[in-house]
């Protein structure tokens, strides 16, 4: 703690004697626009030219280091259209430094940030806060730095300014459902893009559902050959397509193979992502029964959904133990795709209705001494959480998985509004939050008549800006279970990628702000100022956004 306190201490005097040695005008608030908002930022004088001369420091034995400053100085070399380059260490005073150290205060995330006239100093603890630090020094440079094209004519500066920063919460995510409609890999790339420029850190795939089931699992193959594909339908309204008939085959649909979903989860570890894959269970499966219809109650062969029906009564048989071999078989093969602790199971609006109808799972009910089919819910959900902590793994489930008694280790993520997470963490499980009313971007976002066709609701972006995922009637050793939050983006009304942009920002941008920055730091009218900026940055990066003014 001694030396934490000195290297403290020797950060802070160095910014005053900078800001008294700083040739130039005074930074001023407006000149920063950095979202999300850091924690503490302090104005210097002047700033730092960056040109041919300068040299980015890291160390280069480090790879994750040196891969860190090369992506600082690709940009700059693109878009600036300069040739920088980087050394382990140089008597150059026009100098970008990156380098480790070890503040708690800055934790896993964290990040310290100080522009001189002749250096610039960044400083973590780990290397995701090198990443957010790196993102910090682009928002800080003129908005061409994003740019796809050698941008001439600029001075490339950097406002002289001390921030030190970290996030609020550890759980910062987006979610994607890709079952409704499948969306190429080149664009779940871009997506996890947008998550990082947002210093988001959480991508959640959700990969199976009653319209398509979208990953390649080797032991079954007829989930790929079958359950992928779909009748077309999408010259229809989502709730109006009729059924698949006999003479029809079914065209519409796809999947990722396990060598694009391992591209993929590589190139999210790039951005300090982690990618969380959901595969639902025990309802939202009538896709899996096209295929395999004998882990049904009923064992009758289905097609594949083309739009919604409800209420969806198909479920996996609870009474049969074929079924959780069948599904500890593809959770197997998706344990080694995806390294982040957590699998996601769904787990919501599970219909009981064939359950209460089906002799298996009745006997199951008897003979485990259940009280309903609510336990029996529970006791299915139990079963798969003992498979996945054997394999390493934590289970995340909607908040209907608190129905029947939650499972042990559970995590809750908290849809419907916030009482599920509130009951969560009083029983002293981990909290994701959220609340349909806040953090469901595939709600309207403006007048309907002025939008394109949504699932329906209303979010806007200030509403989605005064969200806070910490409940007021949470003591503060329970709010310590909510590890964050996360926006979800269900697609039955977006059906292509230039449309999910659209949807989800900027109210991603909002919620990126929520959930990093401090909540006495949040400040509507700010942000809205920042924004303006922000929008510029989407038109350098070629992402499209709704133009939102409230």
């Amino acid at each position: 703690m001694k030396n934490q306190r000195n290297i403290t201490f020797t950060i802070s005097l160095l910014f005053v004697l900078t800001l008294f040695s700083c040739n130039g005008d005074k930074v001023t608030k407006k000149d920063i626009t950095i979202i999300p908002e850091p924690a503490v930022i302090e104005y210097g004088n002047g700033y730092f030219k960056i040109d041919d001369k300068t040299l980015v420091i890291a160390d280069t034995n480090n790879p994750e280091i040196f891969k860190l400053a090369n992506t600082l100085i690709e940009r700059l070399n693109s878009a600036a259209d300069l040739d920088i380059k980087i050394k382990k260490q140089s008597k150059n005073i026009n100098q970008i430094i990156l380098e480790l150290l070890e503040n708690e205060d800055l934790g896993e995330e964290g990040y310290h940030l100080l522009v001189q006239n002749n250096i610039v100093r960044l400083q973590a603890n780990k290397a995701a806060g090198l990443f957010y630090g790196i993102q910090t020094i682009f928002q800080l440079l003129p908005v061409d730095i994003f740019s796809y094209q050698k941008v001439n004519n600029i001075e490339w500066h950097i406002p002289c300014v001390e921030i030190t920063d970290k996030p609020r919460f550890s759980w910062r995510g987006m979610h994607l459902d890709v079952s409704r409609h499948f969306f190429p890999p080149e664009f779940i790339k871009k997506y996890i893009d947008i998550i990082a420029l947002h210093k988001m850190n959480i991508f959640h795939w959700h990969l199976t559902d009653d319209n398509g089931w979208r990953i390649e699992i080797n032991k079954y193959p007829g989930l790929t050959d079958i359950s992928a594909w779909r009748v077309d339908r999408e010259d229809k309204h989502w709730k109006e397509r009729e059924p698949q008939k006999e003479d029809e085959k079914a065209t519409y649909g796809g999947f990722y193979t396990q060598e694009e979903i391992r591209e993929i989860v590589e190139y999210a570890g790039s951005k300090y992502v982690r990618v969380l894959p959901e595969i639902e269970m025990p309802g939202h499966t009538s896709e899996v029964f096209a295929a395999y219809p004998e882990y049904s109650c009923t064992g009758k062969i289905f097609t594949v959904r083309p739009g919604s029906y409800w209420p969806n009564s198909e479920i996996f048989c609870a009474g049969n133990d074929s079924v959780f071999v069948f599904l500890e078989g593809i959770l197997s093969e998706v344990i080694n795709l995806f390294p982040f602790e957590y699998i996601h199971i769904g787990g919501d609006e599970a219909d009981k209705t064939r359950w209460k109808a089906c002799p298996k799972c009745q006997s199951r009910i008897n003979k485990e001494n259940l009280k309903d089919e609510d336990e029996l819910q529970s006791y299915f959900i139990k079963r798969i959480e003992k498979y996945l902590t054997s394999r390493n793994k934590k289970l995340i489930g909607w908040d209907e998985i608190l129905e029947g008694g939650l499972a042990s280790d559970a995590t809750v993520m908290s849809w419907r509004g916030l009482d599920g997470g509130i009951a969560a963490a009083k029983l002293g499980h981990d909290v994701i939050m959220c609340p349909g009313t806040h953090c469901y971007f595939d709600h309207y976002q403006a007048d309907p008549e002025s939008q394109p066709l949504a699932i329906g609701g209303y979010t806007n972006l200030k509403k989605v800006y005064s969200f806070n995922p910490i409940p007021k009637s949470l003591n503060k050793d329970e709010e310590a279970y909510v590890l964050g939050g996360q926006a979800n983006v269900w697609t039955e009304y977006i059906p292509d990628p230039e449309h999910i942009e659209y949807m989800a920002l900027p109210r991603m941008t909002a919620l990126a702000e929520v959930l990093w920055t401090p909540e006495n730091k949040r400040n509507w009218r700010n942000f809205r100022k920042r924004l303006i900026i922000q929008y510029e940055r989407f038109d350098r990066l070629g992402i499209n956004y709704y133009n939102s003014k409230q």
